[in-house]
Parts: structure tokens; sequence; C-alpha cells
């Protein structure tokens, strides 16, 4: 079952309407709309707010590990089919060519599964830099995955 139709399952169960929800989140309703028709998917600090806005714990909306997997399975080009280990080894490899700063930054999200919000606070910068540099570290790796395996 995707996020969206959870939060929507949910928000029916507790008789919410999508305007009830975005007043409780401080968030627009237009978005929360989106969250639902899998437009837009909410990140993971916002999906424990979801979660303690519903009294459920936040895996039963999704679990971390998959919310960190599903972004990174971005990275594989459609069509690519990689072995575990030869997955593996690519990653090392990928994490060796980056900055340090930038490898740190991937290894805390990906491996370490640290939120968003966690990393900007250790580096000092802010939530959307972090997201930046994982994007574009995300495009590079999906780069590379697609010139090993065209």
């Amino acid at each position: 079952m995707n996020v969206g139709s959870v939060i929507v399952q949910l928000r029916r169960e507790r008789g919410y309407s999508q305007k009830r929800l975005a007043d409780m989140l401080f968030v627009s309703s237009d978005l929360v709309s989106k969250w639902e028709n899998g437009t837009r998917r909410p990140d993971y600090p916002m999906i424990e707010r979801i979660a303690e806005a519903f009294g459920v714990p936040p895996d039963s909306i999704l679990e971390k590990y998959l919310f960190i997997f599903e972004e990174l399975s971005d990275c594989i080009p459609d069509g690519v089919r990689i072995a575990e280990d030869e997955f593996t080894e690519l990653l090392n490899d990928f994490l060796a060519s980056l900055g340090r700063d930038e490898a740190e930054i991937f290894v805390r999200r990906y491996y370490l599964t640290e939120s968003i919000a966690s990393i900007a606070e250790r580096k000092g910068i802010r939530d959307n830099h972090v997201r930046s540099r994982l994007s574009k570290t995300r495009r590079k790796l999906k780069k590379r995955i697609g010139r090993m395996k065209g």
C-alpha cells in the first residue's frame, strides 16, 4: 500500500477532511491532496507528524528503511538489473569517487538513515541544501550506473 492511500484510509477512519488534516499539520489542503493522489510524497519527518496527528506509529504509514530505499532506488535507470554484490561494489567505487562532504552526507542518509534535518544540523547547513546535494549525488549515481550497465 502506498503512502497516499494509507493517509486517505487513516483520515477517513477518523472522519477528518483534507482541510482538517492540513490545519493540524500546518500545511495546505492542496498538499494533503497531492500526498493522497501520489503526485507528491511527504518527507519522513512529515510522515512522523502525520502519524502523530493520527495517533499511530510512523512505521504504520511507511517504514523508514523503505522510505530511504525508495528514495535511493530512483538511482537505478529503468530496465537496469543489478545483482546485490555488483551494486555493493559499484556503490563503494562511487562513494570513493565523491568528495568527503558529499560522501558523508550520502552515507548518513542512505546507510545510517539519518533525517535530512539531522544531517543539516550536523553539517551546519540548511535542510534545502542537504536535499539539493543528495539529489545531485543521486543523479550522478544514476548516470554512473547507466554508463556501466548501458
